[in-house]
């Protein structure tokens, strides 16, 4: 198998779909001799968030000198980057030689008319694989969905599992009220292993604490409201959180303080299980932390901010730092959406600060949402609205709008799944740009 066969059969596994439930999980792990038995995980679930938690603990982690896996999803800019280890991602050769032993697995179990796994399942399979030949100390993995029924909840070797805000989302798999949801992901709490969760809703919060009591599970609330000398800057911010003190983090918006504090308690449990890391480590970790796709500055000229906010709780939050960061300056937006995401509420949050909303269709088969719909959906609110034939035009279209003017911001968001090909388009026209201005210097 080569790279290209690999992707191609990746692509053939999307005819599955997404199955809930570990029991295909299970036999897919078990033909594998249990790779996930002998690694040790930190497990992290929540609506929003997810990511960031992992990229600071892990690089952090990293930065102690750990050798650390992570297990994401999606990807941003290439497929591997779901797969890394160090902060590096997985080479073709090493992807393309464990999928060969899960897809060899995968189709033993068809043939015995079992389940034939998901794409994501065996992506898992895949993630367990590399990190036990790799010898991670730890994993760092988020859920893929939900939590009980998720594949990568066929660990049992949890050290700690954390939850970020927890809000509606994925209402077809996880249920109809947040409460329903919180027991769902409640799930991944593994016996006598360490809990911490963000402050959440009272009733998030009593699903949480009784499934860590059921399990004799050690429950510690991060509390973002403990945090002290916070400063809020357009380049850096900064946070003192009980013996974590002035951290200072690179990464913006307003909420990545509180999903620092979650790190910062789960990096404090962590601790007592083996894996302290000293405090001029902490530090470093945090401040070299970085994470494609929340709130990143791709451009600076105008500035130009690329966000995966695509559910309710997200887009308030991207709306939030919006007002904070870019009070009286002009907006442009560019907007792709999937189909089974609440865009409606999305657009609600965020239409009155852009002056212009450019939309796209997002590169996802049967799911994405037609940029000539999204554009029907914002008129609804917003009467200034662009439909873009691809991403390429929605980032020339930007530009175009932007001119000049240096206080514009254009602000990307909505799927993970087109910010990648965005975040392309804009740097690949910034290389051009500064090659032809040097040029320009030299002539």
């Amino acid at each position: 198998m080569n790279y290209r066969e690999a992707m191609e059969y990746m692509a053939e596994l999307g005819q599955y779909g997404t199955v809930m439930g570990l029991a295909t999980m299970q036999e897919l792990c078990a033909r594998l001799g249990n790779p996930q038995e002998q690694l040790k995980f930190v497990h992290i679930a929540g609506t929003n968030g997810k990511g960031s938690v992992l990229a600071y603990v892990s690089t952090v982690l990293h930065t102690a000198g750990y050798r650390v896996g992570r297990y994401i999803s999606p990807a941003v800019k290439d497929y591997r980057e779901r797969f890394q280890v160090g902060g590096k991602m997985i080479t073709q050769s090493a992807l393309c030689n464990n999928l060969e032993q899960v897809r060899t697995a995968a189709e033993a179990m068809a043939e015995e008319g079992l389940p034939h796994p998901t794409a994501f399942e065996v992506e898992t399979a895949v993630a367990f694989l590399f990190f036990l030949d790799k010898q991670c100390d730890i994993v760092v993995l988020e859920t893929g969905l939900g939590g009980a029924q998720d594949a990568t909840n066929v660990v049992n070797t949890t050290l700690v599992a954390a939850f970020t805000s927890i809000s509606v989302d994925h209402m077809d798999f996880l249920g109809d009220t947040l409460e329903q949801i919180a027991i769902v992901k409640s799930g991944i709490i593994k016996n006598k292993c360490y809990v911490i969760s963000a402050k959440q809703t009272p009733e998030v919060m009593k699903v949480l604490r009784q499934a860590a009591l059921l399990r004799k599970a050690k429950f510690l609330t991060a509390d973002v409201t403990r945090a002290k000398n916070v400063w809020y800057g357009a380049t850096k911010q900064r946070f003192t959180y009980d013996k974590f003190k002035d951290i200072e983090i690179t990464m913006l918006g307003q909420f990545q303080i509180e999903n620092a504090v979650v790190a910062a308690e789960i990096l404090s449990a962590l601790g007592k299980v083996g894996f302290p890391v000293p405090e001029d480590k902490v530090r470093r970790g945090f401040s070299e932390t970085v994470w494609r796709g929340r709130f990143d500055v791709i451009g600076k000229k105008p500035l130009f901010i690329a966000d995966g906010a695509h559910n309710e709780d997200a887009s308030k939050k991207l709306a939030e730092s919006i007002r904070f960061y870019f009070e009286n300056r002009r907006i442009i937006f560019i907007m792709g959406m999937l189909q089974d995401k609440e865009y409606d509420k999305v657009i609600r949050n965020t239409y009155e600060l852009a002056q212009h909303i450019i939309t796209v269709t997002p590169p996802v088969r049967n799911r994405a949402l037609h940029a000539y719909e999204l554009a029907q959906a914002v008129r609804e609110y917003h009467s200034s609205v662009t439909v873009a034939d691809s991403v390429q035009e929605a980032v020339e279209i930007a530009y175009l709008l932007a001119g000049q003017d240096k206080e514009t911001v254009i602000i990307a968001f909505g799927s993970l799944s087109y910010l990648g090909e965005l975040m392309n388009v804009v740097e690949h026209r910034d290389t051009i740009r500064s090659d032809s201005h040097g040029r320009s210097e030299e002539n």
